[in-house]
């Protein structure tokens, strides 16, 4: 792909002068990117072979970087020691939108050997390991919606998020007029993207006001999550540098909420599909049956990592295109769960996420469950054909706090990721319930100040 690097032709491009600053990050728990940025002759002499150091609190802090309690792995206990973080020289890339800017991601593991359980890169590679044992992999790929405004960031910060002014006024849902007002921000992140290795499919408009999607074609899943990290991270440095504003919180306001449908498929080594069978029920192979039958049987105790903040779940509501009810469909876009596509094209579609959503560990969810049906051979009940939000269909949680408890005391996510990937991100969505239950919102201080 243009845009990629190898270290070689990074080496060039450094003696040119036409990159100075390299970009070494890894995800931490909300998806997001953290690291450092490295001169780039440090990075080539130093830190390609033998990687650099980061305070190990990056993955034991809330979204505001606060050090908090409760994560075993880095704490005021154990002095906050150092991660490794590990280039992953396949990863390397340009950043056009930052001048003379590379990038990488980069793998976390501990000074003294072996890998970070917990972080969420690792996390998902324990699954596609699992996956590789049966010769498959997964391709993946991710829908993510945001709300574009055009206040600043600091502006709207200043403003405390009111009265910010939406860059459409009325619905722009497939429309060309409406998405010409933004295009100019819309045509710089595709560019940008497309410059730095990612495969721009298209972009179109969505329902909420200001609300649009860019898409991207399906790679691999380690590459689809790293480049969703990626575009997330450079969509807002390009909107930032244009004065504006774009967000992908789940839920911004009382309209519809912000999705990421992630897509995803399984493929032989020959690139032959493991889960299509034109001639079988649903177009679905037995294996493929079990694999979307396991999603579904695991999806409420896996709900936590698709819907991972008190505001995604707020998006949860009837006839909003995000679903309640754990059901699934034929291209039914009321359903937890849509098989879409026929043949290579045939894919599981999971609605269930918000934009809010780590990638990796989504995807990651998405796998361990297919697996686990398939290990069972769990039969698939019938596609649900209909409104869903009417269905009998057992509902998802409503609420962290739900997810938190079915994800916290489940023998299934337990048994598929670990105690300690569970232990880690169950106090995290603690840390969150417990920050929310000290707030004072405005809701209150509306409904009380005067009136009680």
């Amino acid at each position: 792909m243009a845009g990629t690097l190898t270290v070689e032709e990074l080496s060039v491009e450094v003696a040119a002068g036409r990159v100075d600053t390299v970009v070494l990050a890894a995800a931490d728990m909300q998806g997001r990117l953290q690291g450092k940025r490295l001169s780039a002759r440090f990075f080539l002499e130093e830190v390609a072979a033998h990687g650099m150091e980061g305070c190990a609190y990056l993955l034991a802090v809330d979204v505001d970087m606060n050090p908090v309690s409760g994560f075993a792995m880095s704490s005021w206990d154990t002095g906050y020691g150092d991660f490794v973080f590990r280039p992953d020289l396949a990863t390397l890339r340009n950043i056009p939108w930052q001048e003379g800017t590379a990038f990488l991601m980069a793998d976390l593991a501990w000074a003294g050997g072996g890998e970070v359980v917990a972080s969420p890169r690792q996390v998902l590679r324990r699954q596609l390991g699992k996956l590789a044992e049966r010769g498959w992999t997964a391709q993946v790929g991710t829908e993510l919606e945001f709300v574009v405004y055009r206040d600043s960031y600091e502006e709207a910060q200043r403003r405390a998020y009111r009265d910010l002014t939406p860059a459409n006024l009325y619905n722009v849902d497939y429309s060309l007029l409406g998405t010409s007002r933004v295009e100019p921000l819309l045509r710089a992140i595709r560019l940008g993207m497309e410059g730095a290795g990612l495969y721009v499919e298209s972009a179109k408009g969505e329902c909420n006001l200001g609300q649009h999607e860019i898409a991207f074609r399906y790679a691999d899943a380690l590459t689809t999550c790293d480049n969703h990290a990626i575009y997330k991270n450079g969509a807002k440095e390009i909107a930032a540098a244009q004065g504006v504003s774009i967000t992908f919180m789940a839920k911004p306001n009382q309209r519809e909420g912000n999705s990421c449908h992630i897509h995803l498929s399984l493929r032989t080594p020959s690139g032959e599909p493991v889960m299509a069978a034109p001639a079988e029920p649903y177009g679905l192979s037995q294996v493929g049956r079990h694999f979307v039958a396991g999603q579904l049987a695991c999806l409420r105790d896996m709900t936590l990592l698709f819907a991972p903040n008190i505001n995604s779940y707020k998006r949860f509501a009837g006839s909003s295109f995000a679903p309640t009810a754990g059901s699934w469909g034929l291209d039914n876009r009321t359903c937890a769960l849509r098989l879409i596509g026929s043949g290579l094209s045939l894919r599981v579609e999971n609605r269930v996420p918000g934009a809010d959503v780590n990638p990796y560990l989504a995807v990651a969810a998405m796998i361990a469950g297919g697996l686990y049906g398939i290990e069972r051979e769990l039969p698939l009940e019938a596609p649900y054909d209909g409104n869903a939000y009417l269905s009998g269909a057992e509902r998802l949680p409503g609420t962290l706090h739900e997810a938190l408890s079915l994800f916290e005391a489940s023998p299934i996510a337990r048994d598929l990721f670990g105690d300690e990937v569970v232990d880690h991100y169950a106090n995290a969505a603690r840390v969150e319930i417990d920050a929310f239950d000290s707030a004072v919102t405005d809701w209150e201080m509306f409904r009380g100040f005067e009136r009680l």
